[in-house]
């Protein structure tokens, strides 16, 4: 373990400060949909949201901090899946531009976005969390957070974020506004 001590404090602040961008992000493109006549839909689940995201990060630190489980010989394919997971999450928020959000916003008659990952799937940053979840504690061979909360955010995931953001794109894929703000890019 003591070998990668040094990389846990360095992704898990990383990690952090990342979140903490995003949200910064996710604060702005909220203004610019609001702008733009977009409204939130399903806010009330969003605590449930961040309180497994901090289940996670309050897990991964004790697990690896306080128990200290031993590092795995093979650190390094959990570090290099987790990094290529940083790469589509970077293609993600690019192909979504202002759209991008951690909450679900619908903008009256905008279209499906269907460029960048969205050509082959429908939630290409759900998995980038999942797989960030799974690898980020595999690094470290924590095995409890690598397994616990990735499954409790794919529970979530599944039974309450994916069905309230299909339902919010075909309410906004179904609802009137002017065709010239109908892009999503």
């Amino acid at each position: 373990m003591t070998e990668v001590r040094w990389l846990f404090w360095i992704l898990f602040l990383g990690v952090i400060v990342q979140r903490l961008a995003e949200l910064s992000v996710a604060a702005r493109n909220g203004r610019v949909l609001r702008n733009k006549g977009g409204y939130e839909v399903g806010g009330d689940h969003y605590k449930y949201l961040v309180m497994i995201h901090l289940l996670f990060f309050v897990s991964w630190w004790v697990e690896v901090v306080i128990v200290q489980p031993v590092a795995p010989e093979w650190w390094w394919l959990p570090l290099g899946m987790f990094i290529l997971a940083q790469f589509v999450r970077g293609w993600v928020m690019h192909t979504l531009g202002p759209y991008w959000n951690t909450r679900i916003y619908v903008v009256p008659g905008m279209n499906l976005v269907k460029k960048g990952p969205y050509r082959w799937m429908r939630h290409p940053n759900y998995i980038v969390v999942i797989v960030e979840m799974i690898t980020l504690p595999l690094i470290f061979g924590a095995w409890f957070t690598a397994v616990v909360p990735a499954l409790l955010n794919l529970i979530f995931l599944l039974k309450v974020r994916i069905p309230v953001e299909e339902q919010a794109l075909q309410e906004a894929l179904y609802s009137t506004m002017p065709s010239s703000t109908r892009s999503a890019k």
